[in-house]
């Protein structure tokens, strides 16, 4: 792959893409710690937002760098002749065509772990809601019917202490899953590819192959793990067959990676206790879907990456991959390509 070097700041620019983010106004506001030898004033960066794919395709032939992820389609690279460097906005990169962008010498990053706090504490407040019956308390405040204590033992609000938690995936979010788990007294079980490259506080991290086995230990079932051919339907029939009754699946993840006809079936049967997701295969949720009127499932609108920091963190990963370009180095943080 040959690669270009990027121009110097001054003769720089970079275009923000995205429908809400207000990346051009943090980065704005931190132009003058880009390099430790640029003094602060000099040497601005020019720098646009593009909130929609028309802004993104008419204005992207004035770019050297991009951040983008929803909006970025590869016959862009048709209109992009300055483009050296593709910050992605996602963890994901399966809408880049990758021999493309090394034919034309384009670096690419990815935001990886850039929300792995929101993501996890998202699947913990989601584990927390089920087991104090948030849900259906703010069900009930809509309607201002006041419930009664509960003598059944099996519909009470419980504890966490004790109860095993099995996280698929052990990255950077299932990591931090973890650690908050096991500060409320949590037993905690995972699958990572490479067990022996742990490092979250998990009792046991066992290789993918024995999820089958791991499934019936578990009180709540986490994905927290990569949308891959490996994970695709990770969570089909036979796995909420695997689960106890009073098991809940936690989604946080990529619809992919959970067999949705399967998931319906359990949750109307039974067959699970409940299910918080935040992802499906269709978004928006089509308004008729049976998922909205069931009400062991909590819906999050694809929101758990959602952080007020998301910008701030974003923008720390691009000023890193920035100077390591400028410093001329091989190697980009998350690097892709």
């Amino acid at each position: 792959m040959t690669t270009h070097p990027l121009p110097a700041p001054a003769d720089l620019t970079i275009c923000f893409a995205h429908v809400a983010y207000q990346l051009e106004t943090i980065f704005a506001r931190r132009q003058s710690h880009l390099r430790s030898n640029t003094p602060a004033g000099q040497e601005r960066i020019r720098h646009f937002q593009a909130w929609t794919p028309e802004e993104v395709a008419a204005r992207l032939p004035q770019a050297d760098v991009l951040l983008v992820s929803g909006f970025w389609q590869n016959h862009l690279l048709d209109v992009a002749p300055r483009l050296r460097f593709i910050q992605s906005i996602g963890a994901g990169v399966d809408q880049f065509d990758l021999d493309a962008l090394r034919q034309r010498g384009i670096r690419l990053a990815t935001a990886s772990g850039v929300n792995s706090n929101a993501v996890s504490e998202h699947a913990m407040a989601l584990i927390l809601a089920f087991t104090r019956h948030i849900h259906t308390g703010r069900d009930r405040q809509h309607s201002r019917a006041w419930r009664g204590m509960i003598g059944d033992l099996a519909l009470r609000e419980d504890e966490l202490g004790g109860k095993t938690l099995l996280i698929i995936g052990l990255g950077k979010i299932g990591s931090r899953l973890a650690k908050l788990a096991k500060a409320f007294d949590m037993r905690v079980i995972a699958t990572k590819r490479n067990p022996a490259t742990a490092a979250a506080p998990a009792d046991a991290v066992h290789p993918p192959d024995d999820l089958p086995a791991l499934l019936p230990q578990a009180d709540f079932v986490a994905l927290t793990c990569p949308l891959t051919p490996a994970t695709e339907n990770v969570i089909d029939a036979a796995a909420f067959a695997q689960m106890k009754e009073s098991a809940y699946l936690i989604n946080v993840a990529r619809g992919g990676c959970v067999h949705e006809p399967a998931m319906l079936t359990a949750l109307q049967s039974g067959a699970i206790a409940g299910a918080g997701i935040d992802h499906f295969w269709d978004e928006p949720l089509p308004q008729d879907s049976p998922f909205w009127g069931l009400e062991n499932v909590l819906i999050t609108p694809h929101t758990g990456g959602e952080t007020c920091m998301y910008e701030e963190n974003l923008v720390d990963i691009l000023l890193d991959n920035l100077n390591r370009l400028w410093r001329g180095e091989t190697q980009l943080h998350n690097q892709v390509v």
